[in-house]
């Protein structure tokens, strides 16, 4: 097990878990906790497949901490608005890398959504790949709220599961989406009762596991790249990825 403030890693073979453990605070997230989920993508051990992100107790992660962003130590927003432009850049790109390394080709990532996804917990749900939603979850992009854009990698992720205009009117408006809305537009993986909510993701990971590795690999890089290539472009990556696998099984890979 792998300990950061407020978030912690834990290995069990091809399962890794990721747990934000705030409970009080209702896994309001920090700076400090960025920084510890992007080491955490440095110390993965090789042979995980498959990362599941959950928040302990009643939330999965009510967003920012405003507590931390208002105050006037490094993270605040009053320390980012005196940095240089591109220096407060770097630092947002930063803060992003917590998220983005969730992305990455060779693991399947799953959130475990219970009570309220804010602002920050939401789109740390986006981030992953899948998202299990308990029937009590409330999603919300609530940046607009505080005079802000979305910024943690949430944008292009959730254009690509509801559309543009269905992703406009979410971030401009701050509203908060239920879980059954989250599953009727696409946010949703799969709804189930919050006592449930383990028992579903668990059954998830086992499924995934139960694929070949290098074919899983092969089909979520298939389809992460399906809407930014051409038809023809698509295809011929279908092509490339078969000659691959046909010739792995075959014992004739490079």
């Amino acid at each position: 097990m792998t300990t950061g403030p407020g978030v912690r890693l834990e290995c069990a073979g091809p399962v890794a878990t990721v747990t934000l453990c705030r409970p009080d605070v209702l896994n309001a997230q920090t700076p400090a906790m960025w920084r510890a989920m992007s080491d955490f993508s440095r110390t993965l051990p090789g042979d995980v497949r498959v990362v599941v992100v959950r928040g302990e107790g009643r939330a999965f992660s009510a967003g920012l901490d405003l507590s931390v962003a208002n105050a006037t130590g490094p993270g605040s927003f009053a320390e980012l608005a005196t940095l240089p432009e591109s220096e407060c850049a770097d630092r947002i790109a930063e803060f992003q890398s917590a998220f983005t390394w969730l992305h990455r080709p060779d693991v399947i990532s799953i959130a475990a959504v219970q009570g309220h996804a804010i602002g920050a917990g939401f789109q740390l749900a986006l981030a992953c790949d899948l998202r299990v939603l308990a029937e009590d979850a409330r999603l919300s992009m609530a940046e607009v709220t505080l005079g802000l854009v979305p910024d943690l990698a949430g944008t292009g992720r959730l254009v690509d599961l509801v559309g543009y205009s269905r992703a406009l009117e979410i971030c401009a408006t701050g509203r908060r989406i239920d879980a059954a809305e989250a599953d009727r537009i696409g946010l949703a993986t799969v709804v189930v009762p919050a006592a449930e909510l383990a028992g579903a993701t668990s059954d998830l990971t086992a499924a995934l596991l139960a694929g070949n590795r290098d074919a899983v690999i092969e089909i979520k890089a298939l389809l992460a790249g399906a809407a930014r290539r051409t038809p023809a472009d698509q295809q011929r990556a279908e092509r490339e990825a078969q000659v691959r696998r046909l010739r792995d099984l075959a014992g004739r890979g490079e």
